[in-house]
């Protein structure tokens, strides 16, 4: 009953042609990852076990497991979090909810910017300067995670803050109408319905502190330790900075070692990742809007 045109026969080839474009971009994107993954898997599958995962480095840190480091990761990560998450959620809240727009908040806005640009090289020397000699925590866990904390803040604070600025302003008007105050109308309505943007930038932070070297190998990791810490202000060993040590330091290494601890590193980031992801998920079902 009806014809196209020449014009929707144009449009039609258009959208195809843009389709297409964008498919190939985005094949273009994921099969460097598909690669690299195929790789570790490849060539560092052979020597995972659970002796690999339950031992410690052994004849000059060219045989045994990844024990000490796969558990320093952990604490490093944690501890991280435990400083960050607050502090970056708390700030979020302060600039998107209570300050005014004038050029106290420009700046902060803009150091914060700032702060995402800096290498991971000055948050290094920073760390030693503020956390290591002023505040003398030493060499360890505690300094280390200080630093990652510091260094991922800005990602927490921009995450947190596009989060409460997603929920619309009628669920705050709503409150205020009710009699609500401007704190129960952020506790009990706002962060609720941004809690899944919120663990958005916490999954962004996982994977960059878990995967740093620099920052952690003047503040707090180990080339090697013959014993687990027990607190935060003990040394560690961390897998990132094994990984680099194993593949550029020490002579004599199997080539599937490396491979083996990359692969390993890969696997935690992942896990941390998914476990957030699922509780993103759940908490993003149970939004209001």
């Amino acid at each position: 009953m009806f014809s196209s045109t020449p014009l929707d026969a144009r449009n039609k080839r258009i959208q195809n042609r843009v389709r297409i474009l964008f498919g190939l971009m985005t094949v273009l994107l994921v099969l460097p990852v598909l690669l690299i993954l195929g790789l570790l898997v490849y060539k560092g599958a052979p020597v995972i076990s659970l002796e690999f995962l339950l031992t410690s480095p052994t004849e000059g840190m060219t045989a045994g497991g990844i024990m000490p480091a796969l558990l320093g990761t952990i604490w490093l990560v944690s501890v991280a979090l435990l400083v960050s998450v607050p502090v970056g959620v708390a700030a979020a809240i302060f600039l998107s909810e209570y300050a005014r727009d004038n050029w106290v908040t420009r700046v902060i806005n803009l150091a914060i910017i700032n702060l995402a640009g800096v290498p991971s090289i000055v948050h290094a020397l920073f760390g030693v300067g503020a956390f290591v000699l002023f505040f003398r925590f030493g060499t360890s866990i505690l300094a280390a995670s200080l630093t990652l904390g510091i260094m991922t803040l800005p990602v927490v604070i921009v995450s947190t803050r596009e989060a409460l600025q997603a929920v619309p302003h009628a669920f705050r008007e709503a409150c205020w109408a009710m009699g609500a105050t401007r704190w129960q109308t952020i506790w009990r309505v706002v962060l609720p319905n941004a809690v899944s943007g919120i663990l958005t930038g916490i999954i962004l932070e996982v994977s960059r502190t878990a995967g740093e070297t620099a920052p952690i190998m003047f503040t707090g990791a180990a080339f090697f330790l013959p014993y687990l810490p027990v607190s935060v202000y003990d040394q560690t060993m961390a897998l990132s900075l094994h990984l680099f040590v194993i593949s550029t330091q020490v002579p004599g290494v199997p080539e599937a070692l490396p491979f083996g601890v990359a692969l390993v590193l890969i696997a935690l980031v992942l896990t941390m990742n998914a476990t957030s992801i699922v509780f993103r998920t759940v908490l993003r079902r149970r939004r209001k809007w």
